[in-house]
């Protein structure tokens, strides 16, 4: 069992179905529509923790290469899988890649590359430049990076829809971490 993915499922925790969220029925952090693609027709609240941790793994690890991000660093892929199970992983994939580039020193330390959210060997290669170059620090810096975007993000989508005020302070408290 992969314990990113595990932390992830504790994280998420059982059946939820907040009239407020778009997501409707969730269980471990799975809404209905995701499980209804995978094949799941029974009620939410019966999805088992395995069937979740299967959905996740497929959709929200090695779909998105977050399983590759963890060869060369575990806290990354663990906050770019967490981020990408909330709200989607194609978001995290850009906000490293934006990242990635702005932290280049203008394309002298490596190469820009393209922000299109897929996580391919450009990335890769651009992650292992940077985290060659700046070290434990840098990795610290760009989880810190990471959660400016993911704040931002959550700041936008609640000014946008009232009732993401009820969320709004969770996520942030949940996923958002300052140190």
């Amino acid at each position: 069992m992969n314990p990113i993915i595990e932390s992830i499922l504790n994280i998420e925790g059982g059946y939820v179905n907040n009239p407020a969220d778009r997501g409707g029925p969730t269980k471990w952090g799975i809404t209905q529509t995701t499980a209804r693609n995978h094949g799941y027709q029974g009620d939410m609240r019966d999805l088992t923790r395995d069937q979740a941790y299967a959905i996740l793994e497929q959709d929200y690890w090695i779909a998105p290469g977050f399983d590759r991000i963890a060869q060369l660093s575990e806290p990354l892929a663990f906050e770019l899988c967490d981020a990408g199970t909330n709200i989607g992983p194609s978001y995290p994939s850009r906000w490293l890649q934006r990242w990635l580039n702005a932290f280049n020193q203008q394309a002298k330390k490596y190469d820009d590359i393209q922000v299109d959210g897929h996580i391919g060997n450009n990335t890769l290669n651009a992650l292992r430049s940077y985290l060659d170059w700046r070290g434990q620090e840098g990795e610290k810096i760009m989880l810190q990076a990471l959660n400016c975007s993911q704040g931002e993000y959550y700041l936008q989508i609640t000014e946008k829809r009232a009732a993401n005020e009820t969320f709004i302070y969770g996520w942030i408290r949940e996923r958002i971490t300052v140190k």
